[in-house]
């Protein structure tokens, strides 16, 4: 009998979480990252400023935080482990972004896409987010490298493991910054995809029909 109640929790947090970081990323989108306060996001999102930073414990993060590490490490988990590093680390990469492009958020294509152009668009114009995204960027590697074995893996493999992870991250960032530039035309996982192919060849980031 007490196995529901942790779900429903759960599920109410994560109706809250996203409710203030939508109210957050429009405020920031109207009216400046550096003019809107975290009183301001609050009172739109109708809980308390120590509500807000329970959920996101810095301004920042109500821009950064979301679910992609944990999809790109899920994906890259379950690839098989014959594939080269990089056909598993840019196949899970192209996955995740048709995933957070898709119906993942409130089962809108159109709301979840543009939910992430406005974010982007803030890391790119924001100096503060920038820096912060170096952080998320480097937590996204280590996510990755953790997925390919982590600490199980020998010095070589982890540093072929870390420097595949890296090359693949450089790669999607082009394709992101283009997709915001574009303003979203292009799907974003076939940019990826795309800048993928230019930099490792054709077929890198195909599926395993296996899986």
């Amino acid at each position: 009998m007490n196995d529901p109640q942790p779900t429903l929790r759960t599920q109410r947090r994560l109706e809250t979480q996203r409710r203030i970081q939508a109210h957050a990323v429009r405020l920031f989108t109207e009216r400046g990252y550096d003019a809107t306060t975290v009183a301001e996001i609050a009172e739109a999102a109708g809980v308390s400023p120590m509500t807000v930073y329970r959920h996101f414990p810095t301004k920042e993060d109500l821009v950064l935080v979301d679910q992609h590490d944990r999809l790109v490490a899920e994906r890259i988990a379950a690839s098989s482990a014959d594939r080269p590093l990089v056909r598993r680390i840019g196949g899970a990469l192209v996955d995740s972004a048709a995933t957070l492009t898709g119906g993942g958020r409130d089962g809108d294509p159109v709301a979840n896409k543009q939910f992430l152009l406005a974010r982007l668009r803030l890391m790119i114009a924001t100096p503060a987010l920038r820096a912060r995204h170096l952080d998320n960027h480097y937590a996204l590697q280590q996510a990755i490298v953790g997925a390919l074995g982590g600490s199980a893996l020998d010095p070589d493999a982890a540093f072929r493991a870390h420097a595949a992870a890296s090359a693949c991250l450089a790669v999607m960032h082009t394709a992101l910054v283009r997709w915001a530039e574009d303003d979203g035309r292009t799907e974003l996982p076939e940019l990826i995809a795309g800048a993928l192919a230019a930099a490792f060849g054709d077929d890198i980031a195909e599926t395993d029909p296996d899986e």
